[in-house]
């Protein structure tokens, strides 16, 4: 009876250790992925990695749960030599994880009880729920399945519809103000707003009886014909006038002003047109 439990404990540490030897070469597969292969993976590939990493822990929860496993709770590791030389077989059995089997690393590798901080803590936390009751418990269940399902429906949401909802925003939000708009083509086309004052500078002097006249304006002239006077403004300069039944003289052919005729004329040279070029 005892051999026979001896030896279906072997087969099933045996079984074990292979099991393990498979999710840790999945890890070792996966990790190296995901350090030298990062450009090229995809999320489909990782899922996969995933799943059979899943997958190779279920197998061995079932293997731990079958009947026909002995119960490894049941079984005591006693060291039976300790030593702080380098051990070789023990280091090739572990990768070169555990090259010596002392006094030091036995405690850790050999625990079957959380260390001792960590054994504190859990207390705490025990003691602390312990104190919380029910109707406060169920309170902070509730917020916290309302706050999960709020979550995962984000998470759920498809993209497509994200990015309708931000299109539409960005149309709906106006990128211009329509006052200033109006006021800018009010200026424009009918200098509604603009000041009214004149630019700095000297200002010609106008003859009495004369409005007011622009710096720069056209220029006037006297012309003083036989003791008369008469005043013309024109655009760059003036015309004089040609007296009546002159012989000699057709409609619009100029000749030599006679000498009875005297012209005074100013010039507005000195003054400042209001827009210099």
């Amino acid at each position: 009876m005892q051999q026979r439990e001896e030896k279906q404990l072997e087969a099933s540490v045996d079984s074990l250790i292979s099991r393990v030897a498979h999710v840790k070469n999945a890890l070792h597969s996966f990790i190296y992925k995901l350090e030298n292969e990062y450009e090229r993976l995809t999320w489909p590939s990782v899922l996969d990695n995933f799943a059979l990493l899943s997958g190779q822990l279920n197998t061995i929860n079932k293997l731990l749960k079958n009947e026909k496993t002995p119960s490894f709770r049941n079984q005591v590791i006693i060291p039976l030599l300790l030593s702080p030389d380098r051990d070789e077989d023990l280091a090739k059995l572990t990768e070169q994880r555990v090259p010596v089997f002392s006094h030091e690393i036995v405690p850790d590798y050999l625990r079957t009880k959380p260390d001792p901080e960590v054994e504190e803590q859990e207390k705490q936390l025990s003691a602390e729920a312990a104190r919380i009751g029910p109707e406060v418990a169920q309170k902070q269940i509730q917020t916290l399945n309302k706050l999960c399902s709020n979550l995962l429906e984000k998470l759920n949401n498809p993209r497509d519809d994200r990015d309708a909802e931000s299109a539409a925003i960005r149309q709906n939000k106006p990128s211009f103000n329509p006052a200033d708009t109006n006021a800018l083509v009010g200026a424009v086309a009918f200098g509604k707003g603009l000041s009214k004052c004149r630019p700095p500078g000297p200002v010609a002097p106008g003859h009495p009886g004369q409005g007011p006249m622009m710096s720069g304006g056209p220029t006037l002239q006297q012309v003083t014909i036989g003791g008369g006077s008469a005043q013309q403004a024109g655009m760059g300069g003036s015309v004089a006038q040609q007296p009546q039944g002159q012989p000699g003289r057709r409609p619009g052919e100029l000749g030599k002003m006679p000498s009875s005729i005297k012209t005074n004329i100013k010039s507005a040279s000195g003054s400042m047109h209001p827009y210099n070029r």
